[in-house]
């Protein structure tokens, strides 16, 4: 008799743990950037809403941009790291203040297009994903840009040449070194703190990709659209590893699979959305965004020649001394990774 409860109890045991992963209950609370990125919070909410649909799994997830809840961008490697939000979608430039090595993915001006920019990512992600592991106790989800970085301004802003003097809204190191390299100030504000900054004059300019200076109404503040693309705000999605690894393999399967359909998407916003901003900022024909009268201004080959000499110059040696001084093998983790890629080597 007591062979047979053994038994019994063992087939029990046995029948539990091969339950399907359906069967686990998995809740979430997720946290976005700010709500007027509007057409990106729609897409992520839309994603959350339908994910336990998608995935096939028992899954809710209470999601809420930063600015609603009224998270500081630069705590999200830390919310994250805690548990106090399972999932967090942060801009890899602000984060990096955290660790220098994050913001190797995305130095200003080594990328020139979106299509290097993929490799680039590639390249990088998985180096990237180790790091933040280890540093951050968290899995990366999700890599992907908002688009070119570009520059808002007052008055007229025809070439580099007319930032010299400026203040330059900025929000990563390498990306303040660049502006000063221009003989400009920078000056780190948050999104949301930029639009009352250029309407004060506490910034004459400010950086960001066409689709968010134009939901976040920086048209009505400033004049110029200077189109000098030095970096693309990649953004990543992670989730706390603890949260991961407490999932089933099955639930990390259909995660896995189905967040990289949503990066999928948001490579395709950037590319299809910018053309769209611009010319909605610009006065030309307008439906995706808020039409504005701003002055269109393409960087002439002397700007873009001025932009390849300050990387050389200025961002690969200030990011690589800031990164190696913590994290020593960081400069030669990105001339094996990105540096091969692009041909180029931080001495």
């Amino acid at each position: 008799m007591l062979t047979t409860k053994i038994h019994l109890a063992a087939l029990v045991g046995a029948a539990l743990v091969a339950a399907p992963a359906a069967a686990q209950e998995i809740s979430l609370r997720a946290l976005g950037l700010v709500s007027t990125h509007a057409h990106h919070t729609a897409l992520e909410r839309e994603f959350y809403e339908g994910l336990a649909e998608q995935t096939g799994l028992d899954i809710s997830v209470n999601f809420n941009p930063l600015d609603v809840l009224g998270v500081n961008m630069q705590d999200t490697m830390r919310v994250v790291r805690s548990g106090t939000f399972d999932i967090v979608e942060t801009t890899i430039g602000s984060a990096s203040r955290d660790d220098p090595f994050l913001e190797g993915i995305d130095l200003i001006g080594v990328s020139p297009d979106m299509e290097t920019l993929e490799e680039v990512v590639d390249a990088y992600r998985e180096v990237f994903s180790e790091r933040v592991a280890e540093r951050f106790n968290a899995h990366v989800l999700t890599l992907w840009p908002f688009g070119p970085q570009i520059f808002y301004c007052s008055g007229d802003v025809n070439s580099i040449a007319d930032l010299e003097g400026l203040r330059v809204r900025s929000y990563t190191p390498t990306m303040s070194a660049l502006v000063e390299s221009f003989g400009a100030t920078p000056v780190t504000l948050q999104f949301a703190e930029v639009y009352p900054a250029l309407q004060r004059g506490v910034a004459e300019c400010a950086i960001t990709s066409p689709t968010s200076g134009n939901t976040g109404n920086w048209p009505e503040v400033t004049d110029s659209l200077f189109m000098l693309q030095i970096s693309w705000s990649v953004q990543t999605h992670l989730i706390n590893l603890d949260t991961w690894n407490g999932m089933s393999e099955e639930a990390r399967a259909a995660l896995t699979e189905a967040f990289d359909g949503l990066e999928d998407q948001f490579w395709d916003m950037a590319r299809e959305l910018t053309g769209a901003a611009v010319d909605c900022s610009t006065g030309q024909e307008c439906e995706e965004y808020i039409p504005f009268d701003m002055t269109l201004v393409e960087p002439s080959d002397a700007d873009l020649e001025t932009l390849s000499a300050s990387v050389e110059s200025e961002i690969l040696p200030t990011w690589a001394e800031t990164c190696n001084a913590n994290y020593p093998e960081c400069s030669q983790i990105w001339n094996d990774t990105i540096g091969a890629v692009r041909g180029l080597t931080i001495e």
